[in-house]
């Protein structure tokens, strides 16, 4: 019995030091994940918390109060109330001061950071700064989480959903034998993608039913158009699984490259929290993501009652990304695993 294990064994353990290309990922992509996350989110005393700062002036004079010394804050400045209250409401800003005449901050009540934030802010301070109320109902972090959680869960579906079953097709042989039919690969791709959607849109529709029923969830927009942001969403994340194991024949290095998708998009699209406080060149490398366009998109809906011109430009960027990932994927498609 021990032989047999020992046969099997060694042959599972030849097999992928074989298959050259997935064990490569093995080896790149967790290095290649924490040199690039240790590059972006690793900096020496790196932000924990973004605070808005209003006023006048581009530079912040850390004279002006103690706490603008804080380590761990991220000051930005800020110009317009009105827009910064509203940050400050969709937990983008975890706290907003001001120094200009009476000295006041700004905090919503259900932000977790911003608790900690004003707490920082009030031991820094002599007792002589207000507390303004903000103008407007403050969201709570479940109400801003909550696109975030449905999308990563449609990413996940989409990428690695689709990513393995075709990949799987190619190694057993069964695209081989649709090859031999009439089926071109850009019909076996459109079904691919209708089948997938079908079930991403019935499982992310329930969940989004059940959990607003259960927590009461925000939405001052159209059901509808949340709807349209979820359906163009899934088919560009779809199309780019599809794309992703157009050609790849390995299980494990298929994997490989659906991560090393995956991960960035998860910690850069603002899932868990905002890139408010990043770099301009990070906020700007993340709109090539289709699970940015569909958060920002999904929340300006749920959050802030926008409609579809406010949201088109999103829309228009995820049917280009779709349209892209399709043809190239359709163009690259290989039925043989050889």
């Amino acid at each position: 019995m021990l032989s047999r294990i020992y046969a099997i064994f060694r042959a599972r353990n030849l097999e992928f030091v074989r298959d050259r290309g997935s064990m490569s990922w093995n080896l790149i992509l967790p290095v290649a994940l924490m040199f690039g996350l240790s590059f972006i989110f690793g900096a020496e005393d790196r932000p924990q918390y973004t605070i808005g700062v209003l006023q006048d002036s581009d530079v912040i004079d850390e004279t002006a109060h103690p706490f603008l010394a804080t380590r761990y804050m991220q000051f930005t400045v800020e110009t317009d109330l009105t827009d910064a209250q509203r940050k400050v409401a969709r937990h983008q800003l975890d706290l907003l001061v001001e120094f200009d005449g009476t000295p006041r901050y700004w905090v919503n009540p259900d932000s977790p950071t911003g608790y900690f934030a004003e707490l920082a802010l009030l031991q820094a301070d002599d007792g002589s700064i207000e507390k303004a109320s903000i103008e407007g109902d403050a969201v709570r972090y479940v109400d801003w989480v909550l696109p975030g959680i449905l999308g990563m869960n449609m990413m996940f579906s989409s990428l690695f959903g689709v990513g393995y079953v075709v990949v799987r097709y190619r190694k057993n042989g069964f695209l081989k034998r649709l090859h031999a039919t009439p089926l071109r690969s850009i019909e076996f791709v459109i079904a691919q993608i209708a089948s997938r959607l079908m079930l991403i849109m019935t499982i992310t529709s329930f969940v989004f039913v059940g959990t607003s029923f259960f927590l009461d969830i925000r939405m001052d927009g159209s059901y509808l158009l949340l709807f349209l942001v979820a359906l163009v969403g899934a088919v560009a994340l779809i199309s780019m699984g599809l794309l992703v194991a157009s050609r790849v024949t390995s299980e494990e290095l298929a994997g490989g490259l659906l991560n090393l998708v995956t991960w960035p998009m998860m910690l850069l699209s603002g899932v868990w929290f905002s890139l408010e406080a990043a770099d301009d060149w990070v906020q700007q490398f993340a709109m090539i993501f289709p699970l940015t366009h569909v958060l920002n998109s999904a929340r300006a809906v749920m959050l802030d009652g926008a409609g579809f011109a406010e949201i088109a430009p999103s829309m228009f960027a995820l049917l280009a990304m779709s349209a892209l990932f399709l043809s190239a994927g359709a163009l690259m498609f290989r039925w043989r695993s050889s």
